[in-house]
């Protein structure tokens, strides 16, 4: 009986880590939306998109409004955007983004994650060119029938659509189309669970399990540095 509540506990505490760090993410987000365009979510379509994020990973209204305010204050912490790239071990792409107010502190973690975790950070441009950046959008699926949605999204940008595990309906657009899919999926009423910027990779790479695990235990050693927001790789 200890033993089941020990596991039962260890699988809490990594939800609340998880969801902690989720909030942290999401807190950064806010912040660079309002410095760049201001707090009101209806002229600021980055700010539109961490409400929805925050909604779907179950932040509070008040923690998102909070954040705002804070980003809004004269002496809140101005975050930088810098992206890191090199390799897992076994050859695996890794990119890593990051939100920072100490871009030394950053790169020297992101440093000592690849070197800990038996891999190589790389150059700006050593493995970006094998990610296409693409908006991506999870949508609730109400019985839509795939074939019409794609009919009626073609024109702002579609380029990809499916059904993720979940059964809601996954839509890539184009970087530079992400604005258009948005305000489409808006004025037609479907309702978005998700949207965010991400890195699709063009090519994957394919491990053996325990091959595999090498690679996994360095990127989430990235995804709890608390300067990391999202950590991509090419692995299959």
């Amino acid at each position: 009986m200890g033993r089941i509540f020990e596991v039962r506990k260890s699988a809490m505490f990594a939800r609340w880590d998880k969801m902690a760090k989720n909030f942290t993410r999401i807190g950064k987000e806010i912040a660079i939306a309002v410095k760049s365009s201001g707090p009101d979510p209806d002229n600021n379509p980055a700010l539109r998109r961490c409400y929805l994020n925050a909604k779907a990973c179950n932040m509070p209204k008040d923690r998102v409004e909070a954040a705002i305010k804070r980003a809004m204050g004269k002496d809140t912490s101005s975050y930088e955007e810098i992206t890191y790239e090199g390799y897992a071990p076994h050859g695996v792409a890794v990119l890593v983004e990051t939100a920072t107010d100490n871009p030394t502190r950053t790169v020297a973690n992101v440093r000592m994650h690849f070197t800990k975790g038996n891999g190589t950070l790389g150059t700006s441009g050593s493995v970006s060119f094998g990610f296409n950046r693409m908006g991506e959008f999870t949508v609730k699926n109400g019985g839509l029938a795939l074939e019409d949605l794609e009919l009626e999204l073609i024109d702002f940008g579609l380029e990809e659509i499916g059904e993720n595990s979940d059964g809601n309906i996954v839509i890539r657009t184009a970087y530079n189309e992400f604005g258009n899919m948005s305000k489409a999926l808006e004025e037609k009423g479907i309702e978005v669970i998700t949207a965010e910027l991400t890195r699709i990779p063009t090519n994957t790479v394919e491990l053996s399990e325990e091959a595999a695990q090498d690679v996994f235990k360095l990127v989430d050693k990235l995804e709890q540095d608390d300067d990391v927001q999202k950590v991509y790789h090419n692995l299959k």
